[in-house]
């Protein structure tokens, strides 16, 4: 195992609809990043990493989400070689794993229920959103808005009739859509993750609500802790009451607005990580 050599490994461009150049942006920045510290880095689409090879990296820092890919990060992982985030962090994003690990430890998570998308008829008292269970959004159909039983009906076929047995549904909350990008396990002074970015989502009327920002950055520490991540993104809702809802997490996200700024500390993390230091 070559102590400087690193592995960075790509998402799959069925997971980056619409931000395939902005996923692809961010590793190549956080590889520039290492590479000034003193790394040797190598960029891998997934699909390269069942190609054998003689040399083991000292570590890797990975956007892949499909299951073989995780599965052969998780062979490396075994063998000694620091993957981040690790395979098992990035499938308990996958939507039903995550509601089950929020519920676990008790992690203030907006409502959900598993359903299958065949053969059950839906109750819906007020507009909700249908998810595909597993994987985060993919193509369009993955993630929709539903006003009635009639419309999320219809979304549950489309998902069985592409072989997705499973979804979650949850509410339609009304409030101020916000982004966060966060950075490492540890906390702040307040409790918040040691690099922690919010913003509103653009594409909404902003109500303006007001909320406790350091809730929200310990909010989203305690969330990722839940799932192991130590690169993440997400989503929530400020409320008119202040309330804060978490509605989604993900795994190394593109960090669009910030994207210098986050691979400059991605880099200076991840140097920490692959040279033996702790989460």
């Amino acid at each position: 195992m070559n102590d400087s050599h690193c592995w960075g490994i790509f998402r799959e461009e069925a997971h980056s609809p619409g931000r395939e150049s902005d996923d692809t942006e961010i590793l190549r920045l956080t590889a520039k990043g290492l590479e000034a510290k003193g790394f040797q880095v190598d960029l891998k689409t997934p699909d390269e990493l069942g190609v054998v090879t003689d040399t083991r990296p000292r570590g890797m820092f990975l956007m892949c989400e499909q299951p073989g890919a995780l599965q052969a990060v998780t062979a490396l992982e075994v063998s000694g070689v620091r993957a981040v985030n690790s395979p098992a962090a990035v499938l308990n994003t996958y939507r039903e794993r995550m509601i089950a690990q929020f519920a676990e430890a008790r992690v203030p998570f907006i409502e959900s229920r598993l359903v299958t998308t065949s053969g059950e008829r839906v109750a819906v008292p007020r507009p909700l959103w249908v998810k595909r269970a597993d994987v985060h959004n993919t193509q369009e159909g993955d993630v929709v808005y539903a006003a009635d039983a009639a419309a999320a009906a219809r979304v549950l076929e489309g998902l069985a009739a592409r072989g997705i047995p499973r979804a979650v549904l949850q509410p339609h909350v009304d409030g101020d859509l916000i982004k966060f990008y966060g950075i490492g396990p540890g906390g702040g002074a307040h409790g918040e993750p040691p690099w922690f970015r919010w913003f509103y989502h653009k594409d909404q009327q902003l109500g303006g609500h007001t909320f406790d920002q350091r809730a929200l950055a310990r909010l989203v520490r305690q969330a990722a802790g839940a799932l192991g991540l130590e690169i993440y993104g997400g989503d929530c809702i400020a409320t008119a009451s202040g309330e804060l809802v978490l509605i989604d997490l993900n795994a190394w996200p593109s960090f669009a607005l910030f994207r210098e700024e986050a691979a400059s500390a991605i880099a200076a993390y991840l140097s920490v990580r692959f040279t033996g230091g702790a989460r």
